[in-house]
């Protein structure tokens, strides 16, 4: 029987990328290679508990909301999440992928849609950015960059175009809570005419850091 390490599963809004409002249906993996400066579930590195595949689908409902995000930590460092990941979709869920640019996304089903997280120098893992990964995003997946700080979006429009990105798919730029703050982050957008969307994240505005996860 398969199964995961799982640290939550919960229905809240979804806060983030182009399913920004949405109500979603949030499944937390365990463990993190990764240790980004501005990492807010750290709590996930290390706690939860094992589940069965029968135990976390028990957990959805699809009549309360097609919507399910696989988050971290990351969650391809536990491999089974690529067979959950074809089973909810067989079970016709609408699913993405929120995952580092760490390990590779070749084995993850076509029919997620991937939200790549590119790792600015801000982070202190932009190191960790695999570059073979983008040669395998489809239209429907996202590229995302937390902007810390004006290095981080300088760097950011730099890497844009040395990688060609713009022409991959959509790209979304979100500045650090309590780092960079949002006006200005839209001003050097709107300055530097970039064809990328401003996101904050939604779910910290509605209920605060710490309740909006």
């Amino acid at each position: 029987m398969k199964s995961l390490i799982i640290n939550e599963i919960f229905y809240s809004i979804q806060g983030e990328t182009s399913r920004s409002g949405l109500p979603t249906y949030f499944i937390r993996l365990t463990g993190c290679p990764l240790r980004c400066a501005y990492c807010d579930t750290g709590y996930a590195f290390n706690a939860g508990s094992k589940m069965s595949f029968e135990e976390i689908l028990s957990k959805l409902n699809r009549d309360t909301t097609k919507y399910i995000t696989i988050t971290g930590g990351e969650p391809l460092s536990q491999k089974n999440v690529q067979s959950l990941m074809k089973e909810l979709c067989d079970l016709n869920y609408s699913v993405s992928l929120e995952t580092s640019n760490a390990i590779t996304i070749e084995d993850v089903d076509s029919r997620v849609s991937i939200i790549l997280d590119i790792k600015t120098p801000g982070s202190r893992e932009s190191d960790k950015n695999l570059i073979s990964n983008y040669s395998k995003l489809k239209k429907s997946d996202e590229l995302k960059f937390v902007i810390c700080n004006q290095k981080d979006f300088e760097w950011a429009v730099d890497y844009i175009k040395i990688n060609n990105l713009s022409s991959i798919c959509p790209i979304v730029f979100s500045p650090s809570y309590n780092q960079m703050p949002l006006s200005e982050l839209a001003d050097l957008i709107l300055k530097n005419s970039l064809n990328v969307r401003l996101q904050t994240q939604l779910h910290k505005t509605i209920w605060g850091e710490v309740n909006g996860k």
